[in-house]
């Protein structure tokens, strides 16, 4: 859920607008071929007439711009001029040496309000430049998400594993991505038997790649041992501060911080992972894998051009937005992705998911198995040599799926408690995604969970 990047284009292009936004001084009339890079380690571009400085530093292999985009200014010219400045100064190939003006660009919204604001960014009446992916990131994101890991570990997926897009650089708030030519998934093509066998063969991709090259060497800890620190464990009790935080703000109702009574909530989690500990001892793990963990439907992208001539079908599949991603059991990554089965973000409830629109048994067993087929290395995966798989190992994955499906509901919670900050405190009655309804409904659905285990 946590991205929720529903990639529904507006169709209304950039326009002028009042809105003044931080690099504002870039003139209507001035060209941007003047920005030059300096060679220096932290180098700065300027804009000869007016004077303008967007400075850029390198970080951690990336390039850096000093500046700051508003999201909400994305359709007036100065926003516009902010971004070609950052475009320029990150030295995007295509972009920093050529004749593009602020008023040749056009900027789409393809994402609503919530982790993030995502744009598409592409100057069509130029040959040749590149469309580009623009994020912005919520300004709850930085109590939920550590962006300096985020950008680590998109490099190594990208640049060693070939997932995901390639990162140009980043700006105060944001950062450009690689564009793929493709549609997003609607809800109901979770349910094309196909399509459902292609998620579950990329995922299954994911999940072989080596957890050390991207998170480091294990740790020891005392309900897992020797191992990689659990993402679910880990965000739930990083995020339960900020949680009781956003329920003790004035706009709280106290109705509401006793359904999301979080002393209660904390007292079935352990107790929970204390019961897990338990099964798993007896009946084995879930294998710990590096997990994408919000493969929602909006996260997941289906490329519309042809693929290059030794690629497996199921590789026109793309799974985007990575920000949640971490160690986690295979089995939270698929319970995960079946309550998003549940979830209709272009609803007029957004915020609500539907159990009745949870997969069947059928549904769920044409995903395990196209699972199991490519649960491999990733440089031997294709989908012409199935791996060997038996009807036990799909049906302990189910079992799996169940004992871990509690964790999902769990951890989207105290998301969504997180992410009503801004709207609490702007006092906001009708919030285009009302967070804290959406955390009511999954704190419903743990309980309701944990009444079923056994």
């Amino acid at each position: 859920m946590g991205q929720a990047t529903t990639m529904i284009a507006d169709s209304t292009p950039a326009t002028v607008s009042p809105i003044v936004s931080p690099l504002s001084r870039l003139s209507s009339s001035s060209s941007l071929r003047s920005l030059v890079l300096s060679p220096s380690k932290s180098s700065s571009v300027s804009l000869s007439q007016p004077k303008v400085t967007v400075d850029v530093e390198f970080v951690d292999g990336l390039t850096n711009a000093k500046a700051k985009l508003d999201a909400r200014s994305y359709k007036s010219v100065n926003f516009a001029r902010d971004l070609l400045a950052i475009l320029v100064a990150l030295g995007v190939p295509g972009w920093h040496k050529t004749q593009v003006t602020a008023e040749l660009l056009s900027i789409h919204k393809v994402s609503g309000s919530l982790t993030n604001a995502i744009y598409f960014v592409s100057c069509p009446a130029i040959t040749r430049v590149p469309t580009l992916l623009l994020r912005i990131y919520g300004t709850s994101s930085s109590s939920l998400i550590s962006r300096t890991h985020e950008l680590h570990m998109l490099h190594i997926l990208s640049s060693r594993y070939h997932f995901g897009p390639r990162i140009y650089g980043t700006f105060t708030n944001g950062r450009i991505e690689e564009y793929f030519e493709s549609v997003t998934l609607v809800p109901s093509d979770l349910r094309d038997k196909r399509i459902s066998q292609w998620i579950a063969s990329r995922m299954a991709e994911l999940h072989s790649v080596d957890i050390s090259v991207v998170e480091g060497p294990l740790t020891l800890s005392a309900l897992e041992g020797k191992s990689w620190e659990i993402g679910v464990k880990k965000n739930v009790k990083a995020w339960m501060p900020a949680a009781r935080d956003v329920l003790g703000l004035q706009h709280v109702s106290e109705a509401t911080r006793q359904t999301l009574n979080m002393d209660h909530f904390y007292e079935r989690w352990m107790r929970y992972l204390r019961w897990v500990s338990h099964v798993e001892k007896i009946e084995g793990a879930s294998r710990r894998v590096f997990a994408h963990n919000d493969t929602q439907y909006g996260n997941i992208l289906r490329l519309t051009g042809p693929l290059r001539q030794d690629a497996p079908e199921h590789h026109q599949i793309v799974v985007v937005d990575f920000e949640y991603a971490s160690p986690n059991p295979i089995a939270f990554d698929i319970a995960n992705h079946f309550h998003e089965w549940t979830a209709d973000y272009h609803s007029s409830t957004p915020h609500l998911l539907d159990p009745s629109r949870y997969p069947t048994m059928e549904e769920r067993q044409n995903f395990y198995l196209a699972y199991l087929a490519h649960s491999r290395p990733i440089d031997t995966c294709t989908s012409s040599v199935p791996a060997l798989y038996s009807e036990a190992e799909a049906s302990q994955l189910e079992r799996q799926v169940r004992i871990w499906s509690p964790a999902s509901h769990a951890m989207w919670t105290v998301w969504g408690i997180v992410q009503a900050q801004d709207n609490l405190e702007r006092g906001e009655s009708e919030p285009e995604f009302d967070y804290i309804a959406y955390a009511i409904c999954r704190m419903e659905g743990f309980i309701r969970e944990l009444s079923q285990l056994s």
